[in-house]
This record gives C-alpha cells, structure tokens and sequence, in this order.
C-alpha cells in the first residue's frame, strides 16, 4: 500500500494491487473475467468528495471506450467515462447511499464492472501502476497545496483570499 501523507490537507492511500486509468482518478481490478472500477482516494479528495451519483446507461448495456457511464456530483459536475468496451453492470448499493463511495472507495464503495471484450489481464496493463499514478498527481492541487489552505496556490486565488481579508467591513 502507498501512501500521500499530506494531499490537500488529506491522508490518501494507493493500494498497489490495483492499476490506475489517471484521465479520472479511476482505479481498476481484475475479479474472474471483469475488470471493476472506482473512485481513488486522491480523485476523491481533488474532487471535494462525491455528493450524488446516477447511472446514464441500463444495466447490462454493451458500452464503448469513453463512453459516459455516469453523472456525478461533487464539487463540481462529473462525467465518468468507461476505460473500457463491455458489458457494464454497477454497483446496487452506491445508489442507496454514495457515502460507500468515500467511507470504502477501494472495497464496497466501487462504481461499476466490465465484461470487457479481450482478455481482463492483458487490458489492465494499459492502465497506470501506482507509482505511476502518484506521479501523475505530481501537477495536482493535492502536491501543490499540501496543507489544504484555502485559496490553494493559484496566483488569482490568493490574491482574491488576501484582498477579502485585507477589507475592512
């Protein structure tokens, strides 16, 4: 298990058993012949967290690559693509409560699986590693902001956040 101790102020694990699709902050496992996948602590924590969540395709659909699989709320609005073509099926339980996703991103809280239509082992090779993945979040606000300030580290954002405080009510 990798670790980022201080990622915008947070904690974040990156299990190493997994691969990493970095476009979405997605992790990706292979179980039997599907090929699961879910939100990373680190997506999670860039994201603000994961507030609602609903499916655009049915259940049992074939999907294409980068085809938008579902609608999130969190900080902002999110379009989560498909890493994959397959058959995909989703997680029954994120539905009734999204907090799954943030209490066990890595276990329970997982979005959905493909039947993807080659062999699950050689398609999870064209994802990240962990390693990989932790470098890719090199360019982030988590590495950027370590500490979680408000206002982040952008030049406009703190130059907003000082003028606010500077002013006298």
């Amino acid at each position: 298990m990798a670790f980022i101790e201080k990622f915008l102020g947070k904690r974040v694990e990156i299990p190493e058993d997994r691969r990493y699709y970095t476009k979405q902050g997605l992790w990706a496992k292979s179980e039997s012949r599907d090929i699961v996948f879910g939100l990373s602590e680190p997506a999670l924590v860039l994201m603000g967290g994961l507030k609602d969540l609903d499916w655009l395709v049915k259940e049992g659909q074939s999907i294409r690559e980068k085809e938008s699989v579902a609608f999130a709320i969190t900080g902002k609005i999110l379009y989560i693509d498909s890493p994959l073509s397959g058959i995909v099926h989703f997680n029954p339980r994120i539905k009734q409560s999204t907090s799954l996703v943030l209490e066990d991103s890595y276990g329970k809280g997982w979005l959905f699986r493909i039947e993807p239509e080659g062999e699950s082992e050689k398609l999870l090779l064209q994802f990240a590693d962990a390693d990989t993945y932790i470098e890719s979040l090199q360019s982030t606000e988590g590495f950027k902001n370590p500490e979680g300030l408000k206002g982040g580290v952008s030049g406009i954002c703190k130059a907003v956040y000082t003028g606010i405080r500077d002013q006298e009510l």
